[in-house]
């Protein structure tokens, strides 16, 4: 009887253990996934995110060629292309905006390069154009179109 009274209590015990560590875990993936924000730093503000990510890429693209962080640079610049294309692409009260529709032909550009010719350095000409569409996104977006 006792041994039968042992073992009972020592299935109850693993399954209340496997319990609570599977409430423990949802609930960290849920805070984790409800934080509102991402692993590239953007914030959920589209303004603050726009003006944010046209600075980092304008940085990166500023890079020389033989730059050691370079390549580094750029992986995160296309993580942060993903991040930021995955957040206001499907807010329709944002992609309509000029401002957004700019940024998406700025970014689109930028990762068409880095994603077809990830060895070769940006072309001039494609430089100025990226960065002269980040800075219009970016003045459009804090003037609110």
């Amino acid at each position: 009887m006792l041994t039968a009274l042992l073992r009972l209590t020592n299935k109850l015990l693993r399954a209340a253990t496997t319990a609570a560590l599977a409430a423990t875990l949802c609930v960290a993936l849920l805070l984790t996934a409800c934080s509102g924000a991402s692993a590239s730093g953007l914030s959920g503000d589209y303004v603050e995110d726009t003006v944010a990510v046209a600075h980092r890429l304008q940085a990166t693209i500023a890079l020389p060629q033989d730059d050691a962080d370079r390549p580094e640079a750029e992986a995160e610049a296309r993580t942060l292309i993903n991040d930021y294309m995955s957040r206001y692409r499907p807010r329709p009260q944002v992609n309509g905006l000029a401002s957004f529709t700019t940024m998406q032909t700025a970014l689109n550009s930028l990762a068409g390069h880095y994603n077809t010719y990830a060895n070769r350095p940006l072309p001039e000409g494609l430089k100025e154009r990226v960065d002269k569409e980040l800075t219009k996104a970016e003045r459009a977006a804090v003037r609110g179109s």
